[in-house]
């Protein structure tokens, strides 16, 4: 939907759970030295400033990556290992070297955040990891997200970038010359049609690509569609898959907002259960803003 900005809710905790899990099933594709295809169906603008008008309205960041960002020494390093290797990531795309961020008091800086300026989107964290054998294909349609993209890829090697729509793009990618492929989906979900698109896409790509990695995201939100799409995921899934949820807000009074997300994995690494088992309880106990919630973890393997 052209109407649709993500600089509004870059950062939030549904990016954090989908870029954690994006990051596992990339360095699980490392571990073989034979290169790989990521697509990624809806690019956005590839990194978002923190500190502009639109992550600022709602702030939603700061229940985010601020809230990973602002751990002390002691508690990131009791982290989960996947969790320091997303953090330097973000701190590396905030041009940072150092490990901990100076506190916002002892700067004398309103902000909750000084240091943290930056968000990288699901582009941005793809290429920070991808060896020169892979390749990364983005499709974005919102005009000033693509000019942002663009402008960034236009550096990078092995990437193109496609004013497109990327549901009806992907098929143009698969299968992959090296039969190795990482597929994520994420549409912003404000249009119904959305869901049944990801189902009808996924549906035809598997048909082109059966040994694929597709990571597709969706939001916990009070709509029928949402509840019922990991069982549809499920259903066109012949080789397994693995559903991991995160509840960590309360929906407001009128039984609405992201209380959550969710991401299903088509076709996922073998590591990737172990993983998520003690990611995402930490994660939710690091991101709930209320006495509630919790995390879901389950999997069908083949």
């Amino acid at each position: 939907m052209l109407a649709y900005r993500h600089a509004f809710h870059a950062g939030n905790h549904a990016d954090v759970l989908k870029h954690l899990v994006l990051l596992l099933v990339l360095e699980h594709m490392n571990l073989k030295d034979k290169g790989y295809r990521v697509v990624d169906t809806h690019a956005g603008a590839g990194g978002y400033s923190l500190r502009g008008a639109y992550a600022r309205k709602k702030g939603e960041f700061e229940n985010g990556i601020g809230r990973l960002w602002s751990l002390k020494a002691q508690a990131r390093a009791q982290a989960p290992l996947p969790v320091g290797h997303y953090l330097r990531l973000v701190e590396a795309f905030n041009g940072r070297t150092e490990l901990h961020p100076t506190s916002a008091a002892s700067e004398g800086d309103s902000a909750p955040h000084p240091s943290l300026k930056q968000y990288p989107g699901s582009p941005a964290l793809a290429q920070a990891v991808k060896r020169p054998q892979d390749e990364l294909n983005l499709f974005e349609m919102h005009p000033t997200d693509f000019r942002i993209l663009s402008s960034w890829a236009q550096d990078e090697r092995g990437v193109s970038c496609a004013m497109a729509d990327g549901f009806a793009g992907l098929k143009s990618k698969l299968p992959p010359p090296t039969r190795r492929g990482v597929v994520l989906i994420d549409p912003p979900y404000e249009l119904e049609r959305d869901y049944g698109r990801v189902v009808a896409t996924l549906r035809e790509a598997l048909e082109r690509f059966s040994d694929g990695t597709y990571l597709i995201w969706y939001p916990q939100v009070s709509r029928v569609e949402a509840a019922q799409l990991p069982k549809r995921l499920s259903a066109v899934a012949p080789k397994g898959w693995l559903h991991a949820r995160l509840t960590v807000q309360a929906p407001d009074k009128e039984g609405f907002g992201l209380m959550g997300s969710g991401m299903f994995v088509i076709n996922p690494p073998y590591t990737l259960h172990g993983a998520l088992s003690t990611l995402l309880p930490w994660l939710h106990a690091q991101l709930k803003q209320f006495d509630g919630g919790g995390w879901l973890l389950d999997q069908k393997a083949v």
